[in-house]
């Protein structure tokens, strides 16, 4: 166990090697407590159940990285939802053409940028805070939303949305799929752009980075309109996966979807986090959740346990900091 300890700290980093091995743990104590966890059917139904809050949680990502917040994401992907269904609706319901759904689509995701791109100019430009301006968008989407619903559900929809939403390609589930490669988009525009490398910088400290020559507005602006367009796709994927759209479809997500990014090494304060360990925290915390159900926990129960897993990271992580100060002192 040390020597795939060692292993895993060398090739892949103790952050990421951490949170295999505690993944790992999960796994043994609840395949021992449940006999059906360890089961296809189980892991299947992780597969599907992880994408709509993985994506969210990228939406939720960039924002934390420039030292932001975006309270909006889950108002957002619901807007963009209903625009969707709309389309569908006004061009026959279940018998729209593919066509209306391509239209709909298009305009799912103008709605969602457009949305995040609005929070971005106000708080690049006007300079407000980003909690306050994403926290009003959320009650205008809310209200919105409400207004053009009257509170109800827009449902059945054309039959071939449901591939999208529970088919798979060469054994991979669609949703998990179109999240990957969500996921590999936001690697390497973090990772690999011009984009990503001044959203670790302004995270860090927006004054130096604007006298260094960034173009901090525009990239702030930048950074909530990419967000909103991944609010958009997570919009489109849970109404291909639920076949209805509501207004406050996945409240109880927003919390988590910064559950996973702090698990994930995301800094609170902004400058550094990365794609993979989130995700890796994603799936931890949607084992956790499939585990504590097979064995009876009541949903609420689940919730309680992610909010003391939040307490328990931030105190490891209160620790494994003084520990390096010591180190440091110490030599």
């Amino acid at each position: 166990m040390n020597t795939l300890v060692a292993w895993l700290n060398k090739y892949l980093g103790a952050e990421i090697a951490g949170l295999f091995v505690f993944l790992f743990a999960v796994i043994v104590i609840f395949g021992l407590a449940s006999p059906q966890f360890l089961t296809p059917a189980n892991f299947g139904s992780i597969a599907f159940q992880l994408p709509e809050l993985g994506l969210l949680t990228l939406a939720m990502l960039m924002p934390i990285i420039s030292g932001g917040f975006n309270l909006a994401i889950i108002y957002t992907a619901n807007i963009c939802g209903l625009t969707l269904a709309y389309v569908l609706q006004i061009h026959g319901g279940p018998d729209a053409p593919m066509w209306a759904f391509v239209v709909g689509v298009g305009a799912a995701l103008i709605v969602g940028a457009a949305a995040g791109c609005f929070m971005g100019l106000v708080i690049a430009y006007i300079g407000a805070h980003p909690i306050l301006v994403s926290l009003a968008m959320m009650i205008f989407l809310r209200g919105l939303g409400e207004f053009l619903t009257k509170g109800g559900d827009i449902s059945n929809f054309p039959a071939y949305l449901h591939p999208i939403g529970h088919g798979f390609v060469l054994g991979i589930p669609v949703p998990l799929l179109i999240f990957a490669l969500a996921a590999l988009a936001w690697h390497i525009l973090l990772g690999r752009s011009r984009h990503g490398f001044s959203v670790y910088m302004i995270g860090s400290n927006v004054k130096a980075t604007a006298y260094s020559g960034v173009h901090t507005k525009r990239t702030l602006t930048l950074i909530y309109t990419l967000s909103g367009l991944m609010c958009a796709v997570a919009g489109i994927l849970m109404l291909a996966r639920f076949n209805s759209v509501r207004v406050g479809h996945g409240e109880a997500l927003l919390l988590v979807t910064v559950l996973a990014c702090f698990l994930g090494g995301v800094d609170p304060f902004g400058g550094f986090g990365r794609v993979v360990p989130v995700v890796l925290a994603l799936v931890i915390l949607q084992v956790l959740s499939s585990g504590l159900n097979l064995l009876g926990a009541n949903q609420h129960l689940s919730t309680a346990v992610w909010g003391i897993f939040l307490i328990a990271v931030m105190v490891l992580r209160w620790l494994a900091g003084k520990t390096k100060l010591f180190s440091s002192r110490k030599g």
